[in-house]
Protein backbone atom coordinates (compact mmCIF):
# COMPACT_ATOMS: atom_id res chain seq x y z
CA UNK A 1 0.00 0.00 0.00
CA UNK A 2 1.48 3.49 -1.13
CA UNK A 3 1.56 5.85 1.80
CA UNK A 4 0.48 9.65 1.17
CA UNK A 5 3.01 12.06 1.90
CA UNK A 6 2.43 15.23 4.17
CA UNK A 7 2.06 17.27 1.84
CA UNK A 8 -1.23 15.44 0.16
CA UNK A 9 -2.97 14.44 3.61
CA UNK A 10 -2.71 18.48 4.14
CA UNK A 11 -4.07 19.19 1.19
CA UNK A 12 -6.98 16.66 1.52
CA UNK A 13 -7.25 17.86 5.15
CA UNK A 14 -7.62 21.50 3.60
CA UNK A 15 -10.15 19.97 1.13
CA UNK A 16 -12.34 17.94 3.20
CA UNK A 17 -12.80 20.91 5.91
CA UNK A 18 -13.52 23.63 3.00
CA UNK A 19 -16.62 20.95 1.33
CA UNK A 20 -17.86 20.64 4.89
CA UNK A 21 -17.46 24.69 5.86
CA UNK A 22 -18.65 25.77 2.63
CA UNK A 23 -21.61 23.31 2.44
CA UNK A 24 -22.49 24.54 6.27
CA UNK A 25 -21.97 28.50 5.84
CA UNK A 26 -21.59 29.07 2.17
CA UNK A 27 -18.62 30.09 0.53
CA UNK A 28 -19.14 33.53 1.21
CA UNK A 29 -19.68 32.80 4.75
CA UNK A 30 -16.59 30.82 5.33
CA UNK A 31 -12.51 32.46 5.78
CA UNK A 32 -9.57 31.02 5.16
CA UNK A 33 -8.87 31.15 8.87
CA UNK A 34 -11.97 28.92 9.50
CA UNK A 35 -10.94 26.46 7.07
CA UNK A 36 -7.08 26.37 8.62
CA UNK A 37 -8.34 25.82 12.04
CA UNK A 38 -11.16 22.91 11.05
CA UNK A 39 -8.31 21.22 9.27
CA UNK A 40 -5.75 21.89 12.02
CA UNK A 41 -3.09 23.06 9.83
CA UNK A 42 -1.30 26.53 9.73
CA UNK A 43 -3.26 29.30 7.26
CA UNK A 44 -0.02 29.94 5.17
CA UNK A 45 -0.02 26.16 4.19
CA UNK A 46 -3.56 26.92 2.34
CA UNK A 47 -2.11 29.61 0.42
CA UNK A 48 0.37 27.46 -0.06
CA UNK A 49 -1.33 24.49 -1.87
CA UNK A 50 -3.96 26.51 -3.34
CA UNK A 51 -2.98 29.98 -3.46
CA UNK A 52 -6.00 31.43 -0.95
CA UNK A 53 -9.80 30.96 -0.83
CA UNK A 54 -10.53 31.46 -4.78
CA UNK A 55 -8.16 29.04 -5.67
CA UNK A 56 -9.81 26.24 -3.39
CA UNK A 57 -12.83 27.20 -4.67
CA UNK A 58 -11.74 26.51 -8.34
CA UNK A 59 -9.42 23.35 -7.58
CA UNK A 60 -12.57 22.08 -5.69
CA UNK A 61 -14.99 22.92 -8.78
CA UNK A 62 -12.88 21.52 -11.56
CA UNK A 63 -11.75 18.50 -9.68
CA UNK A 64 -15.73 17.55 -9.61
CA UNK A 65 -16.08 18.44 -12.72
CA UNK A 66 -13.54 16.87 -14.16
CA UNK A 67 -14.54 13.34 -12.86
CA UNK A 68 -18.15 13.91 -13.42
CA UNK A 69 -17.30 14.23 -17.35
CA UNK A 70 -14.78 11.53 -17.07
CA UNK A 71 -17.68 9.41 -15.89
CA UNK A 72 -20.25 10.33 -18.43
CA UNK A 73 -17.57 10.11 -21.18
CA UNK A 74 -16.42 6.21 -19.69
CA UNK A 75 -20.08 5.40 -20.07
CA UNK A 76 -20.48 6.94 -23.48
CA UNK A 77 -18.11 5.21 -24.94
CA UNK A 78 -19.45 1.64 -23.61
CA UNK A 79 -22.61 2.26 -25.51
CA UNK A 80 -22.81 1.67 -29.54
CA UNK A 81 -24.32 4.56 -30.70
CA UNK A 82 -25.23 2.18 -33.69
CA UNK A 83 -26.76 -0.77 -32.19
CA UNK A 84 -27.50 -0.16 -28.77
CA UNK A 85 -30.83 1.16 -27.77
CA UNK A 86 -31.15 4.14 -26.78
CA UNK A 87 -33.49 3.23 -23.27
CA UNK A 88 -29.97 1.32 -22.51
CA UNK A 89 -27.83 4.19 -23.04
CA UNK A 90 -29.05 6.84 -20.97
CA UNK A 91 -29.90 4.07 -18.11
CA UNK A 92 -26.40 3.21 -17.85
CA UNK A 93 -25.74 7.42 -17.95
CA UNK A 94 -27.89 8.02 -15.78
CA UNK A 95 -26.84 5.51 -13.36
CA UNK A 96 -22.82 5.73 -13.27
CA UNK A 97 -23.39 9.40 -12.74
CA UNK A 98 -25.90 9.36 -9.86
CA UNK A 99 -23.43 6.97 -8.60
CA UNK A 100 -20.82 9.33 -8.85
CA UNK A 101 -22.47 12.13 -7.25
CA UNK A 102 -23.69 9.74 -3.99
CA UNK A 103 -19.57 8.94 -3.51
CA UNK A 104 -18.87 12.55 -3.46
CA UNK A 105 -22.34 13.75 -2.16
CA UNK A 106 -20.88 17.20 0.18
CA UNK A 107 -19.19 18.14 -2.98
CA UNK A 108 -21.76 17.56 -5.56
CA UNK A 109 -24.38 19.31 -3.61
CA UNK A 110 -21.73 22.44 -3.27
CA UNK A 111 -20.42 22.42 -6.77
CA UNK A 112 -24.21 22.32 -8.29
CA UNK A 113 -24.99 25.09 -5.74
CA UNK A 114 -22.15 27.31 -7.00
CA UNK A 115 -22.94 26.59 -10.75
CA UNK A 116 -26.36 28.68 -10.15
CA UNK A 117 -24.12 31.56 -10.30
CA UNK A 118 -23.20 34.05 -12.36
CA UNK A 119 -19.13 34.29 -11.78
CA UNK A 120 -16.24 34.61 -13.93
CA UNK A 121 -15.24 31.02 -12.90
CA UNK A 122 -18.67 29.89 -12.83
CA UNK A 123 -18.75 30.87 -17.31
CA UNK A 124 -15.40 29.39 -17.83
CA UNK A 125 -16.62 25.82 -16.20
CA UNK A 126 -19.14 25.84 -17.94
CA UNK A 127 -17.68 26.68 -21.50
CA UNK A 128 -15.21 23.64 -20.41
CA UNK A 129 -17.31 21.33 -18.94
CA UNK A 130 -20.75 21.73 -19.25
CA UNK A 131 -20.69 22.45 -23.17
CA UNK A 132 -18.53 18.75 -23.37
CA UNK A 133 -21.32 17.54 -21.39
CA UNK A 134 -24.27 18.78 -23.67
CA UNK A 135 -22.08 17.74 -26.65
CA UNK A 136 -22.06 13.92 -25.36
CA UNK A 137 -25.87 13.88 -24.55
CA UNK A 138 -27.24 15.75 -27.62
CA UNK A 139 -25.21 12.72 -29.52
CA UNK A 140 -26.98 10.10 -28.46
CA UNK A 141 -30.55 12.20 -28.45
CA UNK A 142 -30.04 13.18 -32.28
CA UNK A 143 -29.12 9.35 -33.45
CA UNK A 144 -32.00 8.65 -31.45
CA UNK A 145 -33.66 10.68 -33.42
CA UNK A 146 -32.17 10.01 -36.51
CA UNK A 147 -33.05 6.30 -35.99
CA UNK A 148 -36.62 7.00 -35.22
CA UNK A 149 -36.43 5.93 -31.93
CA UNK A 150 -37.61 8.45 -30.02
CA UNK A 151 -40.75 11.48 -30.25
CA UNK A 152 -40.49 14.50 -32.28
CA UNK A 153 -39.33 16.26 -28.71
CA UNK A 154 -36.79 19.10 -29.44
CA UNK A 155 -33.15 17.69 -28.76
CA UNK A 156 -32.06 20.70 -26.47
CA UNK A 157 -35.41 20.14 -23.91
CA UNK A 158 -34.98 16.07 -24.15
CA UNK A 159 -31.18 17.26 -22.63
CA UNK A 160 -31.98 19.85 -20.30
CA UNK A 161 -35.43 17.14 -18.93
CA UNK A 162 -32.19 14.46 -18.89
CA UNK A 163 -29.44 16.70 -17.05
CA UNK A 164 -31.95 17.85 -14.77
CA UNK A 165 -33.18 14.86 -13.55
CA UNK A 166 -29.68 13.18 -13.22
CA UNK A 167 -28.20 16.56 -11.12
CA UNK A 168 -31.14 17.64 -8.97
CA UNK A 169 -31.58 15.25 -6.07
CA UNK A 170 -27.84 16.92 -5.46
CA UNK A 171 -28.93 20.74 -6.33
CA UNK A 172 -31.79 19.90 -3.84
CA UNK A 173 -30.99 17.54 -0.97
CA UNK A 174 -32.45 19.16 1.47
CA UNK A 175 -35.90 19.20 -0.54
CA UNK A 176 -35.85 15.54 -0.83
CA UNK A 177 -34.94 14.75 2.97
CA UNK A 178 -37.94 17.14 4.81
CA UNK A 179 -40.73 17.26 2.32
CA UNK A 180 -40.51 13.44 1.05
CA UNK A 181 -37.65 11.92 3.88
CA UNK A 182 -35.88 10.52 1.57
CA UNK A 183 -31.99 10.40 1.48
CA UNK A 184 -30.50 10.97 -2.01
CA UNK A 185 -27.23 9.77 -1.21
CA UNK A 186 -28.21 6.30 0.29
CA UNK A 187 -28.49 3.09 -2.37
CA UNK A 188 -32.28 2.42 -1.84
CA UNK A 189 -33.11 6.01 -3.05
CA UNK A 190 -30.68 5.61 -6.20
CA UNK A 191 -32.32 2.44 -7.36
CA UNK A 192 -35.76 3.47 -6.59
CA UNK A 193 -35.29 7.14 -8.48
CA UNK A 194 -33.14 5.26 -11.57
CA UNK A 195 -37.03 3.36 -11.73
CA UNK A 196 -38.29 6.91 -12.71
CA UNK A 197 -35.88 7.87 -15.19
CA UNK A 198 -37.02 4.81 -16.32
CA UNK A 199 -40.12 5.70 -17.22
CA UNK A 200 -39.26 9.67 -18.31
CA UNK A 201 -36.98 7.59 -21.11
CA UNK A 202 -39.81 5.38 -21.59
CA UNK A 203 -42.07 8.50 -22.22
CA UNK A 204 -40.11 9.82 -25.16
CA UNK A 205 -39.45 6.45 -27.14
CA UNK A 206 -42.02 5.94 -30.09
CA UNK A 207 -43.45 2.46 -28.32
CA UNK A 208 -43.76 3.42 -24.65
CA UNK A 209 -47.65 1.77 -23.94
CA UNK A 210 -45.90 -0.63 -21.46
CA UNK A 211 -44.25 1.88 -19.46
CA UNK A 212 -46.40 3.07 -16.25
CA UNK A 213 -46.08 5.44 -13.00
CA UNK A 214 -45.13 4.25 -9.48
CA UNK A 215 -45.24 5.79 -6.80
CA UNK A 216 -41.81 6.25 -4.80
CA UNK A 217 -42.24 4.53 -1.60
CA UNK A 218 -41.83 7.01 0.99
CA UNK A 219 -38.81 6.07 3.48
CA UNK A 220 -38.82 6.57 7.20
CA UNK A 221 -37.64 10.11 8.51
CA UNK A 222 -34.58 10.67 9.43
Amino acid sequence: MVQKSKGQQTKEEVITSAVKLFNMNGYSGTSIRAIAKEAGVNIALVSYYFGGKSGLLEHLMSTFLEGYIQTLEEAFQETDLEKEKISGRLMKIADRLIAYQQDCFYLSRFVHREMTLDTVLVRELMATYLMKEKYLLEKIFLEAAKRRQIRKIPVDLLVMQYRDMIIMPFLQPQYIRKVFFLQPNDGYFRRSYLKFIEHWVGQILKSHDHYRVNVLPHARAY
